[in-house]
């Protein structure tokens, strides 16, 4: 388990992306619905359990929030999408802020896809899949709250996801299942940040 993460710490939150900070380095986000279990995942990962705000009342990463590992290396929480209690037009400029970010980032190096294990491959899931086929943008899936369902259930909804990615095409693609509370499935997913953000490379 690589000990940087747990180096992890609070940068910044930006609700347009001139705040963001400089396009260099490199960075991945974190993406997902809002009741998927994104903030939990964040800090099992890291291991801080109070990095990433969690809430009972789904839909509280209202901001792109940076989270700093060494220099040059971020770990970023997008909003969460389709389920806040906010006005529409608030909605509207979350999701033109992400379209804008994903598409013009050049230090982002890949996505982690945040879903629900017991309701895989919403609209939102599929739109954010496609995107990364076309844009061919690394894509690796947490199936999280791996810990609700029993053995069989889960690993069919595991299949259900390997099924869609094979029929979408997206080779860039990696999909496990996920626990933060159990804490399960950690050291996997930190393999994937690593070979991203070039952590893999060093001795």
């Amino acid at each position: 388990m690589n000990p940087v993460y747990r180096k992890a710490s609070y940068l910044l939150s930006a609700h347009q992306l001139h705040q963001l900070p400089a396009d260099e380095g490199g960075e991945v986000a974190f993406a997902g619905r809002s009741n998927a279990g994104k903030s939990s995942a964040l800090n099992a990962i890291t291991g801080i359990s109070s990095l990433a705000r969690t809430s009972k009342t789904p839909g509280r990463t209202q901001q792109i929030n940076f989270f700093r590992l060494d220099e040059t290396r971020y770990l970023v929480d997008l909003p969460g999408y389709g389920y806040a209690k906010v006005p529409e037009r608030i909605k509207q400029h979350w999701q033109h802020t992400l379209e804008h970010y994903l598409q013009t980032r050049a230090s982002l190096r890949g996505l982690i896809l945040v879903m629900d294990i017991r309701h895989p491959l919403k609209e939102f899931d599929r739109q954010m899949l496609l995107w990364c086929q076309q844009v061919s943008m690394p894509v690796h899936i947490l199936l999280t709250k791996a810990d609700k369902l029993k053995r069989g259930a889960a690993q069919r909804s595991l299949r259900e996801v390997e099924n869609h990615l094979r029929g979408i095409q997206l080779e860039q693609a990696g999909v496990q299942t996920f626990s933060s509370l159990k804490r399960c499935g950690i050291e996997q997913v930190q393999v994937r940040l690593d070979e991203w953000l070039g952590f893999a490379m060093q001795p």
